[in-house]
């Protein structure tokens, strides 16, 4: 009887729609909220396990289940599921992927089946409504100490605004949504609720650190970085000495700073797409000299050729992989305006 019961749980694994986590989309979950009748990975179960007024796992390979649970199960699943908890969720809204952040994901969750803010429009947050007004606390350029800061994001400006005083009629920074990117960064922040904001402030690339006490930050603006890490990179005329620094894949933009922390970029490159005569190759010239690390990397623009050098293999491998993703993507139209008005400084 229970290798029947396995057996028939196994095979609702194998259904079109639960091969994916129903939450983060990771393959081959094997646990399932026997409550909510749905199939998750082992990560996102642990956050379902911490809302258990609502939802109720178990493994699917090593729990015991009963009839009942199965016959729920095959009554649901994760098509179901997203139908009934994702039904109004906004255009806008970010769904993370299981290679987002821990606290994302929570919040995605939390919103979908506890606060149920995808089945009642009237329980969603009020970023829904077009206009946001909080405080956030935000690191300082010079000093690095964290400051608590009006932020206001409003949709019909479509912008995201910051007040150095709370009385203060004009605001330090004005970031227009279509050109800034909000991505979680809990580690390098040092708070588990830190984010790193990019913004084009006079076409050139601007980073402000900011947290949140209680995590309540703003799902619209986020997206991941397709790479980030150390690369050594050298000069236009590559005669001098390669020199190490951090690098942010945000989009088509390769960015460059001295320090993960620095509030601007002291170089950028666009990525473009094949079709317009950009490539990245494995390795660097013959004659390139003064790099430490041997693992390189050319970048070809139509301008000039980019020349980085990675620590390990597997870092040349993935940068690759990351500008490669890029290149093989048709530009947008849009995407040709900002390539015309970007300057390359690496």
């Amino acid at each position: 009887m229970a290798k029947e019961k396995k057996r028939a749980l196994l095979e609702l694994l194998h259904r079109d729609g639960n091969q994916l986590c129903a939450d983060c989309g990771a393959p081959d979950p094997d646990w399932a909220s026997y409550t909510l009748g749905v199939f998750i990975c082992l990560s996102c179960s642990g956050i379902h396990r911490n809302i258990p007024n609502v939802s109720k796992v178990k493994s699917v390979r090593l729990d015991a289940w009963d009839e009942a649970q199965i016959e729920f199960m095959a009554c649901n699943g994760n098509h179901a599921g997203r139908a009934k908890y994702e039904s109004k969720m906004p255009s806008f809204y970010y769904k993370p992927t299981f290679s987002d952040c821990q606290l994302l994901r929570e919040q995605w969750i939390r919103a979908k089946y506890e606060r149920k803010e995808f089945i009642y429009a009237e329980k969603q947050e009020p970023y829904s409504a077009g206009y946001r007004e909080g405080f956030l606390w935000k690191r300082g350029r010079d000093n690095g100490q964290f400051l608590s800061r009006k932020f206001v994001l409003t949709e019909r400006e479509g912008a995201l605004k910051y007040f150095n005083k709370n009385d203060a009629k004009e605001p330090k920074a004005i970031m227009k949504i279509e050109h800034l990117n909000a991505t979680f960064q809990p580690a390098k922040i040092g708070n588990p609720h830190g984010l790193q904001i990019t913004y084009l402030k006079d076409n050139s690339t601007r980073n402000i650190f900011v947290y949140h006490e209680d995590g309540k930050l703003v799902p619209k603006l986020s997206r991941n970085y397709l790479k980030e890490g150390y690369m050594e990179k050298t000069g236009p005329k590559q005669t001098e000495g390669f020199k190490k620094r951090w690098f942010t894949m945000d989009d088509r933009r390769l960015m460059y700073f001295k320090d993960p922390l620095d509030a601007f970029a002291r170089g950028e490159v666009f990525i473009g797409s094949k079709e317009n005569s950009y490539t990245v190759l494995e390795g660097l010239p013959p004659s390139t000299q003064g790099h430490h690390w041997q693992h390189g990397i050319t970048i070809v623009t139509p301008d000039r050729k980019f020349l980085f050098a990675c620590e390990t293999e597997g870092d040349q491998r993935e940068w690759i992989a990351a500008f490669q993703k890029v290149i093989n993507r048709p530009m947008l139209p849009q995407e040709y305006a900002v390539e015309a008005h970007f300057k390359h400084k690496p």
